[in-house]
């Protein structure tokens, strides 16, 4: 009966951990995705440079 709740439990934490690392995959492609538009969308300034969209 352990074992079968050891294993149980292994596939439970297992699957568990692929959802969240496929959700974590769309996040992170989420985030290149607006991190790579930030770059295309660039405001200019009064002067006529191009600015930084972020800030850092």
């Amino acid at each position: 009966m352990v074992p079968v709740l050891l294993v149980l439990l292994l596939a439970l934490i297992l699957f568990g951990a692929g959802f969240a690392m496929k959700v974590l995959w769309w996040i992170a492609v989420a985030v290149l995705v607006i991190w790579l538009l930030g770059f295309l969308v660039r405001s200019t300034s009064a002067t006529g440079t191009r600015a930084r969209w972020y800030r850092w």
